[in-house]
Parts: structure tokens; C-alpha cells; sequence
């Protein structure tokens, strides 16, 4: 199969694309006959050498990815066979090998895929989706809720936005560029500004008319956190996810006391409830695509020109979620 292989932490161009030997399912694994996989601002982190939130770097080489779609065209021992030729999507964990043609994972990391959706939104919302369904538990939103969501054209941004007016809010959605907000404004956000725009926030108040925001969804950090934050009115609530303005080697979360409320993690998790909380919203996830109330933004790169994504994903010129299709 081909795959895409790093030899050595570094840039982009250390992401390779080899041929090398198929993977053999072991005993409660499945093989995946791979038709998308996930690009994660994480992979990019990893690929650098820096350790982040796993347990431990990967030996290399490796196949980076955690993220994939695709058929199961082999089963390990004691798996239920009806998975056999089934379409399927799983999150691989902390395992890497999801840029390549074919991936090996645990089945009991499976979802079948719904009918609804390609194999690109579904990576999207195993993903994307279970993140976005785990930082809105932290919003009480409804009719009177006014809620601002930088990187609103991202893959968290997006869904954010379209949860948000599902629940009858107000929404404000900021982006770079003309392009961005343009995308944000078809994804329904009620108003879209260009943060790159010095005077994006009196655009803003002025839109808003003298009603505060109630709630933030900051992925960003840096002065687009800072300028969010004053937006909020009493009770007011930052919920932060993420601080990519600021690096993701050195960055720090902006965060005001008693207002800010850092929303992965542990605190995530125990919402979400039940005896594997991840698989509880990756299921949600997976449902609410398939019903149509969530629709997952993809921008698709081709598997062999997975340093290009890595270096779009960077530089922040993507929109929606990141996949590799072989």
C-alpha cells in the first residue's frame, strides 16, 4: 500500500509518501481499506516532535493520522464477521497510521457509517463533531443567547455556528478574510466580520445594539480572545478550546477569572457521561450529521500531497475540516 511516512520530527516536507507493506489485523482489530482520513492541527504538532497532550511521541517512522474512513477489508481473530465490508469511521486514539491506504484499529473503535454521509464528513465528525458536541455541553443556549465563535470557518467553528442557531441564538462569527466570512455568513451566522479588520469590534457592538454577548467559543487566544471577552456582558461566559493565534508550541490560553472556563479534558468528559464518554459523543455526532442538523465543512487534499495540508493547515487557508483521500 502507499502511505505517509515521517523518518524525522521536522518541517512538512519530512512527511513522505512511500509504498510499504500492508498491515495484518491482530486479534479484535479490523483493517480499514482507507477512503478518507483526518488532518488534525495536532498531526502537525506531532510531526514537529512536539509531545502535546499524548502520552509519549511515536517511534519512527511512522504513519502519522487518528482518524479514518473507509471499508473493512480484513478481520483479526474473534471479531464479528458481519464488520466485513461494512463502511465504516473510528477515531484510532493515541495509535497513529491513519494516512496511508489501508489502517489497522480495534473494532471496538468502530462506528458503521450512516447512509447520509461520505466517508469525508464522517472522519469530519468522529472527530470535529465529537469536539464540538463536547464543548457546546458547556453552553446553556437559547432565543436570548448571543454567542460569538471565532475561527468561525473552521471545523469546530462551523458546527459551533450551525448548533448555535439550532438552538435559537443570536450568532456572531469571525474569520480571516473576505473568503472566510463570506462562508461564514452561507453557514447562517446572523453577522460575519473579518477579525483581520482593526474595527471588527465596534462592527459588532454596532450590530449588536447595546445587547452583550452571553458566550464565547474561543479556539483562538491572543487579541482576538481579548477583544471577545469584552464583548460579554454580566454572567458572561469565555469557553476556551484552543489558543492557535498564539502557537501552538508556546502558546497559553487567555483567560480572565471567574469569567473563563477551559473546556477540554477531564471537565469534557464527565458531561459528555456514560462508560466510554468519547464513544457517547462520537455517537451524537454521528447522529446529528445523519439527521441533517449538523453538516460538517471538508477540505480535501489528495493522501500524497499530505505536507501541502499540513502546511495550509499552519498558515490557517483552510476551511472545515482537513481530510486525506487516497
Amino acid at each position: 500500500m502507499h502511505a505517509i511516512r515521517l523518518h524525522a520530527f521536522g518541517p512538512a516536507e519530512n512527511l513522505t509518501y512511500e509504498q510499504v507493506e500492508d498491515p495484518v489485523p491482530g486479534p479484535g482489530q479490523v483493517r480499514v481499506a482507507v477512503a478518507a482520513a483526518g488532518v488534525h492541527l495536532l498531526d502537525t504538532a506531532l510531526r514537529e516532535g512536539m509531545q502535546g497532550p499524548l502520552p509519549e511521541l511515536p517511534a519512527l517512522p511512522t504513519v502519522p493520522g487518528r482518524e479514518v474512513a473507509g471499508t473493512v477489508d480484513a478481520l483479526g481473530d474473534g471479531v464479528d464477521p458481519s464488520w466485513l465490508g461494512k463502511a465504516v469511521v473510528a477515531h484510532l486514539g493515541f495509535a497513529p497510521g491513519g494516512y496511508a491506504e489501508l489502517a489497522v484499529t480495534d473494532a471496538a473503535r468502530l462506528h458503521e457509517i450512516p447512509g447520509t454521509l461520505d466517508p469525508a464528513q464522517a472522519v469530519a465528525m468522529i472527530g470535529t463533531g465529537r469536539t464540538a458536541l463536547g464543548i457546546a455541553q458547556f453552553a446553556d443556549l437559547g432565543p436570548g443567547s448571543v454567542a460569538v465563535i471565532p475561527a468561525a470557518a473552521g471545523g469546530v467553528g462551523t458546527l459551533l455556528v450551525q448548533y448555535a442557531k439550532n438552538a435559537g441564538a443570536t450568532v456572531v462569527g469571525l474569520a480571516g478574510g473576505p473568503d472566510k466570512t463570506a462562508r461564514v455568513e452561507a453557514n447562517g451566522a446572523d453577522l460575519a466580520v473579518d477579525y483581520t479588520d482593526p474595527g471588527w469590534p465596534g462592527k459588532v457592538r454596532a450590530f449588536l445594539g447595546g445587547r452583550p454577548a452571553t458566550v464565547v467559543f474561543d479556539g483562538v487566544g491572543g487579541d482576538v480572545a481579548r477583544e471577545t471577552v469584552a464583548l460579554l456582558g454580566p454572567g458572561g461566559r469565555h469557553l476556551v478550546f484552543g489558543w492557535s493565534a498564539e502557537g501552538i508550541r508556546d502558546g497559553k490560553a487567555y483567560l480572565v477569572d471567574g469569567v473563563s472556563e477551559q473546556v477540554l479534558g477531564p471537565a469534557m468528559l464527565a458531561r459528555a457521561g456514560g462508560p466510554d464518554p468519547l464513544r457517547t459523543l462520537e455517537l451524537r455526532a454521528l447522529a446529528e450529521a445523519a439527521a441533517g442538523r449538523l453538516t460538517p465543512a471538508v477540505q480535501r487534499f489528495p493522501l500524497a500531497e499530505a505536507a501541502a495540508a499540513h502546511r495550509a493547515l499552519q498558515t490557517r487557508r483552510t476551511t472545515g475540516k482537513v481530510v486525506l483521500e487516497p
